[in-house]
């Protein structure tokens, strides 16, 4: 958590062939990120998860889209170290509580932010942050949750341009994105545009001051 703390940027990656796994990871590792989330959408989730935790260990490596308790099983067994989903289902939250790694469950409203702290849930994912009211909804969140010791990993419509104004908030403690980790540029080894990408978006987050 620290390190996600310290970094305040997650990307979001899809991959469809192993292959590109650990140059990836060599990619943002060599552009000064150390921690990336891999989504479970496709076949070669898993594989990939294991070949960037065993060859690249220093990469802080998480599981996204972690539907299913089965799932979470599948990506620990692979390696990762942390879990994350588009919502809030207590069975796959119970399943990583068991693990002892930490997961973010995608929340948007009180109730599903009150459910997940009953869970023991710290780092919430604000998803789809954008169509769920972006920054004045997280504004709002935080005057009755700022004391319970939560914070939130915005997705979902977070770029370049408004990642700033998000970890200028309180209660934003990373942001999480996939810009600088499209498909495309993944798919076409475009390592030298992925890397510009990565260290720009790290030098935006580096200068933000908290509001």
């Amino acid at each position: 958590m620290e390190r996600i703390k310290q970094k305040r940027l997650v990307p979001v990656v899809v991959i469809d062939d192993v292959a590109l796994a650990v140059p990836l990871a060599e990619t943002l590792l060599a552009a000064g990120l150390d921690v990336m989330e891999v989504t479970f959408r496709t076949a070669a989730a898993a594989d990939a998860v294991k070949a960037i935790s065993t060859r690249c260990p220093q990469m802080l490596v998480g599981a996204g889209t972690l539907l299913t308790p089965e799932q979470v099983d599948c990506a620990v067994d692979a390696g990762a170290k942390f879990g994350v989903a588009p919502g809030l289902n207590e069975k796959v939250v119970a399943r990583a509580n068991g693990h002892k790694i930490p997961m973010f469950p995608g929340v948007m409203t009180p109730s599903e932010i009150e459910k997940a702290i009953e869970l023991g849930c710290r780092v919430l994912k604000f998803f789809p942050a954008e169509s769920a009211g972006g920054i004045k909804m997280l504004q709002a969140f935080w005057g009755p949750y700022s004391h319970t010791g939560i914070s939130f990993v915005p997705l979902g419509g977070v770029n370049a341009k408004n990642m700033a104004d998000y970890l200028a908030l309180p209660a934003v403690c990373a942001i999480g994105g996939s810009w600088m980790v499209e498909k495309k540029l993944i798919a076409a080894k475009d390592w030298t545009g992925i890397g510009a990408l990565t260290r720009e978006a790290l030098a935006i987050a580096a200068a933000v001051k908290k509001g």
